[in-house]
């Protein structure tokens, strides 16, 4: 059994072509089928629907993976087909994505509009040459999806696959998480070239919000991109310069002098503040993502509260024997001679992180108990 699945929300305009699109769908392939409408409209919508013979659920609460996240539960098929009620996916082109899905035994199959035909008009320049190109980039720079088109509204799941992705969201970032997660399951996701149509009614899409919605979701579920991934390359770049800094290295006649060691300093202080973060998002979180970068999974994997607390202190240690060295010199030449600035910068460098430690290791092994 196929269960088509389609939120609407004041889609009066269309919902009547989109129920015929997927009725003949069904026809042709000779499948018992049944079409739910999850709806959240004010409009006539649910009414011409009933009168088509789908199924009209009312969701408790408002937002488009709410709406789908609904409907899922009052679905009874194996295969449910997903797709917007807005005439902008011709649903008779079902068998297509099921033949690749028969063909790979995918668990996903997209109907790609970027890979396909976008008819005049049908989307905006926006969203076509420039929004979901580079919200597909980012989803697969983060996940390794591997697909063209990962907002595509008109996809196929298999009921398996959906027990087995954990989906939450409730807005406009659900076709975003639907992807994610089952990248990260390592589910397997496929993808047919698909005509895309001018729709019928008014558009609900708010460009640059909903585009700020999918990022956001995308990076707070990958804290390794978000965090860890900055705090090593801004660490190396630190330390690097700190020690070109304390040697007075020069470099095409440019000498590397205090500013470049107190610049170094900071920008060590900066990346050990960002990859703690990121160590803080995934004991205290759930993401899609974790970190892969081999620093922080060592860390993970090593991490106890007495190994912080020593390593802390190690660095404490090391910084305050530099500076007792420092100020024993200082006294030993009669409080004339004052310490090497390059050396004190480098010792309460090392102070404050051994310091940042001590009370980092106490926190993550809060949040790992808690």
């Amino acid at each position: 059994m196929i269960s088509f699945v389609l939120p609407t929300m004041n889609e009066a305009a269309g919902i009547e072509e989109c129920i015929d699109r997927a009725t003949r769908a069904l026809e042709q392939l000779g499948v018992t089928g049944e079409i739910i409408i999850s709806d959240d409209s004010t409009d006539e919508t649910p009414e011409i629907a009933r009168s088509m013979g789908a199924i009209v659920v009312k969701p408790d609460s408002s937002g488009y993976g709410y709406a789908y996240r609904y409907a899922f539960e009052a679905a009874r098929g194996e295969l449910i087909v997903m797709g917007d009620a807005d005439t902008t996916y011709n649903f008779e082109e079902l068998p297509t994505l099921l033949d690749r899905l028969t063909e790979t035994n995918a668990d996903i199959v997209l109907g790609s509009r970027l890979a396909g035909e976008i008819k005049d008009g049908a989307m905006p320049p926006l969203h076509k040459y420039i929004g979901n190109p580079l919200l597909t980039w980012f989803l697969n720079a983060f996940y390794d999806a591997g697909v063209s088109d990962a907002h595509s509204g008109f996809r196929v799941v298999t009921r398996e696959a959906l027990e087995t992705m954990e989906l939450e969201s409730d807005g406009m970032e659900f076709a975003s998480e639907m992807i994610m997660d089952a990248a990260s399951k390592g589910l397997t996701i496929e993808e047919v070239p698909i005509t895309y149509h001018e729709r019928e009614g008014e558009a609900t899409l708010e460009s640059f919000t909903d585009g700020w919605r999918h990022v956001k979701f995308m990076l707070v579920n990958a804290p390794g991109y978000l965090f860890s991934l900055p705090g090593i390359v801004l660490g190396v770049i630190g330390v690097l310069i700190m020690g070109l800094g304390y040697t007075g290295t020069s470099i095409a006649g440019q000498p590397f002098g205090i500013h470049s060691l107190i610049a170094g300093s900071l920008l060590t202080l900066l990346s050990y503040q960002i990859g703690s973060l990121g160590l803080l998002s995934e004991i205290s979180s759930d993401p899609i993502q974790a970190s892969r970068d081999p620093i922080t999974k060592w860390i993970r994997q090593h991490f106890t509260l007495e190994r912080g607390i020593l390593v802390g202190i190690g660095l404490v240690g090391i910084g305050s024997a530099m500076v007792s060295l420092f100020v024993w010199r200082w006294v030993q030449s009669g409080f004339v001679e004052l310490p090497p600035l390059r050396g004190d910068i480098v010792a309460f460098t090392l102070i404050v992180v051994g310091i940042q430690t001590i009370f980092g290791s106490f926190f993550m092994s809060i949040l790992s108990n808690g």
